[in-house]
């Protein structure tokens, strides 16, 4: 049994991570840190954690830590993994891994250079809808995939967690906070590569100083056309459709993980078959799979290299949005990719 501590515990972790571990297998919280010590403690009690601390650096000195998972603020990410890497922790880090690739590439090479597991919680690969999804696709279900389209939109305004809209403390607006789900989940499905990204966004009077609403254009390597729309000014919506030359696949709650996702197959404008996929054990996965991945017996999908590589499209996209025009995407070479996978 794999014992975390989850270092920034607020409302993802009351929302989903907790519900996950009451399913998970193989891991259980034992501590939490908190900046706030009253809401510490009452969250403590809610969940019956037993061990409280007041920042990430206490938290990975705890003997009863087995792992850590970095909750904190974007800006928080890499100093906090960084400290958990110097207390031989092992570490699962939220979306975004950082604020920018740099950051991604110090945390990677930290990781390998303690013999120290390093993952990214992209929960959307632990769906079963995406499974399938990337197995129909695969299988040759709609032929050679000509177009992707992923969404992610919910309304931001008066959200619990008021920095998003600082870009001192967040990543970036809705293209990092959730774009970074529609770009990881477009690359697992597809298994392909972005190599050029074209980015337009606008701002408005209530999101401070980052986007409220973009769209990403993202040409892949075999050819296939992407779009990803993202906004905090929208209602919630998180479509995601694959048209190939022999047909289509959607799914309109594609990336949700509370109600079952419907998975339809159309060709020629009819409906050929429809199959449902449940998601409500994603979040219990992804902790039981990097329980499973410390103790060694298999690898964690999701390495810091994918986190590093999902960084490198949204600095790309950023600067897209920036320079008004097509930027080219760089991918990680082969040696800077093996895996986190101590020894």
């Amino acid at each position: 049994m794999i014992r975390f501590g989850i270092a920034g515990f607020g409302l993802h972790a009351v929302r989903r991570l907790m519900p996950g571990f009451a399913l998970a297998q193989n891991c259980k919280v034992v501590a939490l840190s908190r900046r706030d010590p009253q809401k510490a403690r009452e969250v403590a009690e809610q969940f019956s954690i037993p061990h409280i601390f007041g920042s990430t650096e206490e938290l990975c000195r705890c003997p009863e830590v087995d792992a850590v998972l970095v909750t904190t603020p974007d800006v928080f990410h890499c100093s906090d993994v960084l400290t958990a890497v110097r207390a031989g922790k092992p570490v699962l880090c939220e979306k975004p891994m950082a604020m920018n690739a740099e950051e991604c590439r110090q945390m990677v090479d930290a990781a390998r250079a303690a013999g120290v597991r390093l993952g990214v919680a992209h929960i959307f690969r632990f769906e079963e809808s995406t499974a399938r999804l990337r197995e129909r696709i695969a299988a040759g279900d709609i032929g050679h995939p000509v177009f992707a389209r992923a969404e992610f939109s919910y309304p931001g305004t008066g959200h619990a967690r008021t920095w998003l809209y600082d870009p001192s403390i967040a990543a970036g607006g809705p293209i990092a906070d959730v774009g970074v789900h529609c770009i990881d989940t477009l690359r697992y499905i597809l298994q392909d590569e972005p190599r050029r990204i074209s980015a337009h966004g606008r701002r408005d009077q209530g999101s401070g100083g980052v986007e409220a609403a973009a769209i990403l254009t993202l040409e892949f390597r075999r050819g296939t056309l992407a779009t990803v729309l993202v906004s905090t000014r929208a209602q919630y919506r998180t479509p995601l459709e694959f048209v190939g030359d022999e047909g289509v696949l959607r799914a309109d709650d594609g990336l949700r993980v509370d109600p079952p996702v419907s998975i339809e197959l159309w060709r020629e404008g009819k409906l050929v078959s429809a199959e449902s996929a449940s998601n409500r054990m994603a979040y219990a996965r992804q902790v039981d799979a990097f329980a499973s991945a410390i103790e060694g017996s298999r690898p964690f999908p999701v390495p810091g290299e994918e986190g590093w590589q999902n960084q490198i499209i949204l600095d790309t996209a950023y600067r897209s949005l920036s320079s008004g025009k097509a930027e080219d995407v760089t991918i990680l070479a082969k040696e800077a990719r093996p895996g986190n996978d101590p020894k």
